[in-house]
């Protein structure tokens, strides 16, 4: 599986606009049955998480992450109007448009981050759906990779923010993607 690519925004101010996004491209195949797989709830790992109520089987797909469609400049012009720094649920499409899961979304948006993640984001037809690329228990928490890109003048210290606490046995220390990784391990072997 290759790890998702991310965009940013632009013009957010002190609030980063940081999104993940789909990398495998997919014509959607079929709908999704209307039975409940998933719950949100408090996680271990950070904040909210999504839970499987049921098994669920590798390659199925599990639901569809949702929220208003729109650029990248009007979803940083948003998060900038608002007064406290918290969540950004932005997943970014390959034409350059972004859902905002913050904005009509559902519960994918609390999706949290794994190194070794049990699902994957495909993109289809201007939607992006969560499918599992294993087998998952029920009660177990579903992660995506976020590999995460942020703009390139981004500060050592604004790229501790991006620390995994997956706590997986391949943890790369960072929610970032391999080349902000790499980054960050050049830093930190220098200092």
């Amino acid at each position: 599986m290759q790890p998702p690519m991310s965009r940013t925004g632009e013009g957010a101010g002190r609030h980063m606009c940081v999104a993940f996004s789909a990398a495998i491209l997919r014509p959607p195949s079929f709908h999704l049955p209307s039975m409940k797989r998933v719950s949100v709830r408090r996680s271990p790992i950070h904040g909210k998480g999504v839970f499987a109520l049921r098994p669920l089987s590798r390659g199925e797909r599990v639901f569809e992450y949702r929220g208003l469609v729109t650029t990248w400049r009007e979803a940083s012009r948003h998060y900038a109007r608002r007064d406290e720094e918290s969540h950004t649920f932005l997943f970014g499409l390959s034409d350059g448009r972004v859902i905002d899961g913050g904005r009509g979304g559902n519960g994918a948006r609390w999706l949290n981050h794994a190194c070794s993640a049990n699902c994957e984001a495909v993109e289809g037809a201007d939607r992006v759906y969560i499918e599992a690329i294993r087998n998952i228990a029920p009660g177990e928490e579903l992660f995506i990779d976020y590999a995460l890109e942020v703009p390139p003048k981004t500060s050592q210290k604004s790229l501790s923010d991006y620390a995994c606490r997956c706590g997986t046995r391949r943890c790369r220390g960072t929610m970032l993607g391999r080349a902000w990784r790499d980054r960050v391990r050049a830093v930190d072997r220098s200092a």
